[in-house]
This record gives C-alpha cells, sequence and structure tokens, in this order.
C-alpha cells in the first residue's frame, strides 16, 4: 500500500456483444451517454486526454458496435461532495444512460468520516436517478492506506459496497486493482496511472460496463 501514502497528491492535481445499436440508440437516433464522473485518475491525469480509460472505453463501445457515447467527467482533486455538486452540470440537458461513480479516494485522504462519503455517494446517485430513473450506475471503489489505521481503512473500503447493495447498483470493488503499487503502470509519481496503466483499468471497467450496455 506504499502507492497509497502518495495518493494525496490527487487533492493537488489541481458491454455485452448481444445489444444491439438500435437498441442502444435514443429516442431521436443519437447516441445514448455514458457519463464517467471523477477525479485525476478519470481526468488522465499527466497523459493526453485519449490515453485516459474513459477514452478507452469508447474505443471499445466502438469496436462492440454499439451506440453510446462515453463522457469524461473527471475533475482532479475531486471529492464525492464535489461530484454530488456538479452532478445535474455532468449530466446536463441530454442526462445518460449509465452513469459511472469513480470518486472517494480524496475523501478518505482528507479524513473525511465514511458516513459522510456515503451520504454524498447515495445523493449523487438520487440526483441522477431523479433526471433518469431508469439509469444504469457502477460504483467503484477505492481504498486507503494501512497506516490510517484499520478502523477507517476497513470502514471506508465497505462504503463502497453498503451503497451499491442499497441502491441496487453495479460494483467494481477497487478501480486500480493490479495497478496501485506497480511502478510499470504508474508515472513517477507513483500516484497516476501510465498509459498502460490506464488500460488496465479500462479492461477491468469494461468487465463490468459492457453487460450494463
Amino acid at each position: 500500500m506504499k502507492w497509497l501514502a502518495m495518493f494525496g497528491l490527487l487533492m493537488m492535481s489541481g458491454f455485452g456483444g448481444g445489444v444491439s445499436t438500435a437498441r442502444a440508440q435514443g429516442a431521436e437516433g443519437g447516441k445514448k451517454r455514458v457519463i464517467v464522473l471523477g477525479d485525476s485518475i478519470t481526468a488522465g491525469y499527466g497523459l493526453q486526454r485519449e490515453e485516459a480509460y474513459p477514452a478507452l472505453l469508447q474505443k471499445k463501445v466502438d469496436e462492440a458496435g454499439l451506440a453510446y457515447e462515453v463522457v469524461n467527467a473527471g475533475v482532479s482533486g475531486d471529492t464525492t461532495a464535489g461530484g454530488l455538486r456538479r452532478i445535474d452540470w455532468a449530466l446536463g440537458q441530454k442526462g445518460a444512460e449509465v452513469l459511472m461513480i469513480a470518486l472517494g479516494g480524496n475523501d478518505g485522504l482528507r479524513g473525511i468520516p465514511p458516513d459522510q462519503t456515503e451520504k454524498n455517494l447515495t445523493g449523487i446517485i438520487e440526483k441522477a436517478r431523479a433526471k433518469n430513473p431508469a439509469m444504469r450506475i457502477l460504483i467503484a471503489g477505492m481504498q486507503m492506506p494501512e497506516n490510517m489505521g484499520p478502523k477507517y481503512v476497513e470502514s471506508f473500503k465497505a462504503v463502497f459496497s453498503k451503497v451499491s447493495v442499497a441502491a441496487k447498483t453495479e460494483l467494481l470493488p477497487f478501480l486500480l486493482e493490479g495497478v496501485g503499487g506497480d511502478e510499470t503502470l504508474n508515472q513517477p509519481d507513483r500516484i497516476h496511472p501510465t498509459a498502460a496503466g490506464q488500460r488496465k483499468i479500462a479492461e477491468q471497467v469494461w468487465g463490468k460496463l459492457k453487460g450494463m450496455l
């Protein structure tokens, strides 16, 4: 978990093959939308925008012949509170059919109580479903370093699955599984994934997302 001890710099860093293209089109024949609400990892800090995992997911969507547009709504340094404030803006008037929430890492590093993170995540989901009750939602979990204390670490980790179960969403337990701590998959800051790391994240997310489209 050494990489997570440095993960605080994030705060300073400013679909299933059986789904047809016709089914994935909106009422006016346009593409349906997948919004990825996240922080600097989602934004692709230190990389070109097209190297960030949302752009890589778009390529997978296109290769699968699905009429979806993947929108990168990642903002460096963002928290679940920030996500709650901007979810309406992120969805815009067009809304979305699928929402991925990849927030929470900065909450933990700021020592925000897990129950507050839980409340914010729940609020994001409620606002999203108020706009589209049928919206499909994927929550990507995050984990904290052991030096924050076992009680906090476990309580924080449990938030994501707790919210997912209560709100009936899909869950990716840990966004950085297999990436965090691997020097070959992270930039020199040991925090933000390299292009290769982003590709691995995209593969993991796609494993969940493809069945939702």
